[in-house]
């Protein structure tokens, strides 16, 4: 029987894989044992299962089920959640116990092969919890040297790996994986200024048939064995670098993209790509629309501000429209709260700067270019982005609208519009930027609220307790209280009320719900 304290000490792989699959499941598992787990190491295995038994992803419960495998099923240990409430296990019905009865039959092959080489095989399934917040946590809680990802799963890679100091693998065919070798401890998420190059670097993106033996400190079974991948140049958004946005040939693209194999997002007219440009993650969207596709190419080439995500370049043939830009290895800010340590990484004070520097990006579309002010029309937590050593960069202007040919910005200190229609079309971004410090101060995601299907809104909920200075109620509880933050969360939900009580009758600009977030005390009385 080994103790708590040996398997602290032991190392593991954890193998996530995509637990709806019908084919191809254990593919993961079998390049983990055959490539990476040594002897003596505990393989956790994360099965993802999605929503189980909901249609509304806000509606189901969270679900943790572990039980470990030697040769016949001995131990089945249930750590279930719902809310405030304990959910027991036969609630689950059916489809739990058949999805357990068929990870058990799949695995079981494994168990023999762990046996022989004294592996501990553990297996965990996970309903109603986003991929990446239970793999982190596994990797937190273990002594974890690879993290091994289903093909199916990864558009959370990025995330996944920012967040981790160990390998990690991702898997792209049968015994074919792209590797990620281990980096420096985790990034700080205070912001930083754009003109910094960050000593990080970016691995190049290879896969494992690409890839010459040279590790000796690997399982080899009759396959090539693992190289640490060279690290390129220091980390620096491309979109920062001298000679960049440019216009880029189509088969440029194709080369970026490998031949835009790997597709991450698909949408009515927008289709998105990743790709590696200059050993730097990029991705590559193909837009549909075509009035859109020249909207966005004309405000984006016209903007540039350390808190926007601008393009690299863009393509345009006869039946390709084409933007690229930096991918945003860190995420949203929508998928940060979402997860709980992300979350807890995301202190108040770091909360309360990306508060400042996404109010100072605003301020420049609505105030400062040149050529008369750009709204964006889509302000929220979840197009609110991180690179790796850069701040919170607002994105996505897929929706955004350039006032340019109507009555010029006058450039006043108090960012007022004499246009009207400019003036209500600038009070959407304030109200959007209002409740997404609600999003902040709470932690909750406004499209992903929990009573939202009862049709409480997050706004309906957070803004009685803004308007009865019932703060404390409404920040989240997975942060600490300290005095010094509670200043600035005040400072925000100041901001926020203002935000959301303001209508067009008496517009607010920008600058002033700024001054309010910084905590100018002059801005307060004034307003």
């Amino acid at each position: 029987m080994v103790s708590e304290a040996e398997s602290m000490a032991r190392e593991s792989v954890i193998v996530v894989i995509d637990g709806k699959r019908s084919k191809g499941m254990v593919e993961p598992l079998d390049w983990a044992l055959k490539h990476v787990v040594r002897r003596k190491n505990i393989v956790i295995v994360v099965g993802i299962l999605g929503d189980m038994g909901k249609k509304n992803a806000t509606q189901c419960f969270p679900l943790n089920m572990r039980f470990n495998i030697s040769g016949i099923l001995e131990k089945l240990e249930f750590s279930i959640s719902s809310g405030h409430a304990e959910v027991k296990p036969r609630d689950l019905g059916e489809e739990i116990e058949r999805k357990r009865e068929q990870f058990q039959a799949i695995l079981q092959p494994f168990s023999k092969q762990c046996k022989r080489n004294e592996v501990k095989l553990e297996v965990k399934l996970a309903a109603g919890i986003c991929p990446e917040e239970i793999t982190l946590k596994e990797a937190e809680n273990a002594n974890t040297r690879w993290i091994v990802l289903d093909s199916h799963l990864k558009k959370y890679k990025m995330c996944i790996y920012w967040n981790v100091e160990c390998n990690v693998a991702v898997m792209k065919g049968k015994d074919v994986a792209t590797l990620m070798p281990s980096r420096a401890p985790k990034p700080d998420y205070s912001p930083v200024s754009s003109e910094q190059a960050d000593a990080q670097t970016w691995p190049d993106d290879r896969s494992l048939n690409d890839q010459e033996t040279g590790n000796q400190n690997v399982i080899e079974e009759g396959e090539s064995s693992i190289q640490q991948t060279p690290r390129g140049p220091s980390w620096y958004p491309l979109q920062f670098r001298p000679g960049f946005p440019r216009e880029f040939l189509f088969s440029e693209i194709e080369e970026i993209t490998n031949g835009f194999s790997d597709i991450i997002c698909q949408e009515e007219n927008l289709k998105v790509y990743e790709g590696v440009l200059q050993t730097t993650p990029v991705i590559v969207k193909s837009i549909q629309d075509d009035e859109q596709f020249w909207s966005m190419l004309t405000i984006l080439s016209r903007v540039r501000h350390r808190n926007i995500m601008n393009i690299v370049g863009y393509c345009c043939t006869a039946t390709n429209r084409l933007l690229i830009s930096d991918y945003p290895c860190l995420y949203s800010f929508a998928m940060k709260l979402q997860c709980d340590v992300s979350a807890i990484n995301l202190s108040w004070r770091a909360r309360w700067y990306t508060a400042i520097e996404i109010g100072g990006s605003l301020r420049y579309l609505h105030e400062e270019c040149p050529d008369g002010p750009i709204v964006h029309q889509s302000v929220c937590s979840s197009n609110i982005v991180y690179s790796h050593g850069c701040s919170p960069m607002l994105s996505n202007f897929m929706t955004a609208k350039w006032y340019k040919g109507d009555v010029p910005f006058n450039g006043n200190s108090t960012g007022k519009c004499p246009n009207l229609e400019e003036d209500k079309q600038l009070y959407v971004d304030i109200h959007d930027y209002g409740l997404f410090l609600v999003e902040l101060i709470s932690g909750k995601v406004a499209g992903c609220f929990p009573h939202e299907n009862e049709g409480q809104s997050l706004i309906d909920w957070a803004l009685p307790l803004l308007e009865s200075s019932s703060v404390t109620q409404l920040m989240d509880p997975r942060l600490a209280d300290k005095e010094d933050d509670l200043k600035v969360v005040h400072c925000m939900a100041r901001a926020a009320l203002l935000c959301l009580k303001n209508d067009s009758g008496h517009s607010i600009s920008i600058s002033e719900v700024l001054a309010v977030v910084r905590g100018d005390q002059r801005a307060v009385l004034q307003l």
